[in-house]
């Protein structure tokens, strides 16, 4: 009899670098700019997010090996309901005035989009990423701005799909090479280096592209060709260094790691709770006028909480409130199932 893999298993490289996502969020959402400068966070924390996103998809699915067809509608029912979690979230969040492009109700459209994938071959995968790298940015174009005065329908579509701030079709990509790592065998050292191989290429190939190509951008948010190869470059790259340096392989060196890095890992594990309370924050801090945010000292007072509360909320009580919160959903759909 197979045995089902646990969905509860936590790789601790994969919430090291959820913690970091989180804390370029913070960097990105608090750090004031001169004019358009963009900073190494911008862009880059949430489609690092969006990649990991895939990696937990393919982790609750089976891992390496996708879970065989009997098995496999509690977890896609259980996605459904996260995705549905989410958007209602995103909306709420979207509705307070943190200054902040919310990001979640784009997720769940993601999550949603991905699951007729998520048990296809790895080739069959990393083809349908190739699909959506270059088609849909073609799309986007073709459609143009969003108008706030088309038909509802169309406005939605073009919104969260094509033009918006996350375009659901032009990140794609990050969630299929996020599933594509999750089932090649996290724990292989093998898949760890090919991993920072592929990563630096992609990285290479985006960004030189924009510096050689004339009319080329890999501007962040810009959901040009260039920026998703880039931008998911250094997100695989991150990834694959983080798998390889956390490694039991790796020994003492390991151990030190994941000892130093304990809060980062800490507030990657509830990295939902913590991203939700800091857009709360934001809003409370904005009070309904006109956003003038305090740069470091509210970044340096935002990462000191959110280290203490998370690192121990993680020793003494295991999964943030909106993680157990989700969990608790999941497992009343479940029971529902079976009832």
């Amino acid at each position: 009899m197979q045995i089902r893999p646990d969905p509860s298993d936590r790789v601790v490289a994969i919430d090291v670098a959820r913690g970091l996502a989180i804390i370029g969020m913070f960097v990105a959402h608090v750090i004031p700019r001169a004019g358009d400068t963009e900073l190494l966070v911008d862009g880059r924390s949430s489609i690092l997010f969006a990649t990991l996103a895939g990696v937990s998809l393919g982790i609750m699915t089976g891992s390496q090996r996708a879970l065989p067809r009997g098995q496999r509608s509690d977890r896609v029912i259980g996605i459904v309901v996260r995705a549905l979690f989410l958007f209602l979230l995103g909306v709420l969040l979207s509705s307070l005035n943190s200054g902040v492009a919310v990001i979640l109700h784009f997720y769940a459209l993601m999550f949603l989009l991905l699951i007729p994938m998520l048990f296809l071959r790895r080739w069959l995968l990393g083809l349908t990423g190739v699909i959506f790298l270059f088609g849909a940015p073609l799309l986007g174009a073709a459609q143009g701005e969003v108008d706030a005065g088309a038909p509802p329908v169309s406005y939605f579509v073009d919104y969260f799909f094509l033009n918006g701030t996350y375009p659901v079709l032009i990140w794609m990509p990050f969630l299929l090479a996020g599933l594509i790592i999750a089932r090649s065998d996290l724990a292989r050292p093998k898949t760890q280096v090919a991993l920072v191989g592929v990563g630096t290429s992609a990285a290479v190939a985006g960004y030189g592209a924009a510096l050689v190509l004339p009319g080329v951008s890999a501007e962040a948010h810009s959901g040009s060709i260039a920026e998703v190869i880039g931008s998911g470059g250094l997100a695989v790259l991150l990834i694959g260094a983080l798998l390889w340096l956390t490694a039991a392989e790796r020994g003492a060196l390991a151990r030190t790691l994941r000892g130093i890095l304990w809060p980062i890992t800490a507030t990657g594990s509830m990295a939902l709770t913590v991203y939700t309370v800091q857009i709360i924050a934001l809003a409370v801090m904005a009070g309904g006028t006109e956003i003038d945010y305090p740069g470091w000292p509210l970044l340096v007072g935002m990462l000191l909480l959110t280290f203490l509360g998370a690192g121990l909320w993680r020793q003494f009580l295991g999964k943030g409130p909106l993680e157990r919160l989700l969990a608790w959903l999941t497992r009343a759909q479940r029971r529902s199932q079976l009832s």
